[in-house]
């Protein structure tokens, strides 16, 4: 926590926060302490738009990341990182990667591996989440933050952010990336675990989802790369059970996949987008001019 303290912010007044043994203080003396968990909470008790993921989803998503099912989607999302490090070249040791709505840590933790001389900061809205992502990484610190009322980042210091199934919140992004940094973003095509829509009721991928992207980067961000993976996975009805209970779909079916065939082949589909901020385009652009 101490490693990324001068990059987080007060969540009440917007001053910078040190780190003072097991607790995180602004010079208007506002303090949060860290729990014996190791994770900080930086909500400020206001109501909230997000639903946090519960212990149960987690343990369930834990156990089939666990299986390396995801790992390829994990891995794109480490490449894009590491390529956007080579194009940009920030000084090492000066790189602060966020991951906005980290869940387990589990993508973070991977980018981290690729990216070994970085800090990261796991940002969720639910305990259960900072509590996992605390532990996630030797080199991340966990932050249970609601993105919806604005990231407690300072202004243009993270080097890279992600958002990998997640909600997000452009403009606060935006806010805080420094010039040059990029935003990696990982969306479902309407391919992903379609094949599991009818037998089980997963929910559905919106298919304007790709347009809806577009509509919340358009003025923010500019697309400078976008990578497709998409491959078969051989999952187990336990995987399956776990794969349900993970995400949204927990919520809406209590079906397990118990009448599915043994093994059962499910499609993984997504697109791992990376994006830069226009005013950083725009930087860079007119250094280039001269």
């Amino acid at each position: 926590m101490a490693a990324v303290a001068e990059v987080l912010s007060c969540p009440v007044c917007g001053r910078g926060l040190v780190c003072a043994g097991r607790v995180l203080r602004c010079g208007l003396g506002h303090s949060f302490d860290i729990a014996r968990q190791g994770y900080v909470s930086l909500l400020t008790g206001a109501a909230t738009k997000l639903t946090g993921d519960t212990a149960q989803m987690l343990d369930a998503r834990a156990a089939f990341q666990g299986t390396g099912f995801f790992d390829p989607i994990a891995a794109a999302v480490a490449g894009a990182a590491v390529a956007a490090r080579n194009s940009t070249g920030p000084p090492p040791g000066t790189e602060v990667i966020a991951d906005i709505g980290a869940g387990t840590g589990y993508y973070l933790a991977h980018v981290l591996d690729a990216v070994p001389d970085a800090r990261g900061i796991a940002l969720d809205i639910a305990k259960p989440s900072g509590r996992r992502c605390a532990r996630a990484h030797s080199r991340a610190a966990a932050v249970v933050a609601d993105a919806w009322r604005g990231l407690p980042l300072r202004d243009h210091t993270l080097t890279a952010a992600l958002s990998v199934f997640a909600p997000r919140n452009p403009a606060a992004v935006a806010r805080c990336l420094a010039p040059g940094g990029r935003y990696h973003v990982v969306t479902p095509t309407v391919r992903h675990l379609a094949e599991l829509i009818g037998p089980i009721g997963m929910v559905t991928v919106d298919p304007d989802k790709e347009r809806r992207l577009a509509d919340g980067m358009a003025g923010l961000f500019t697309r400078v790369d976008s990578v497709a993976v998409e491959y078969s996975m051989t999952l187990t009805r336990a995987d399956i059970a776990h794969l349900v209970a993970m995400g949204p779909s927990a919520h809406h079916t209590a079906a397990t996949g118990e009448q599915l065939p043994e093994p059962f082949e499910v499609t993984a589909s997504v697109t791992v987008s990376t994006y830069t901020a226009i005013a950083a385009t725009a930087v860079a652009d007119a250094h280039r001019d001269r």
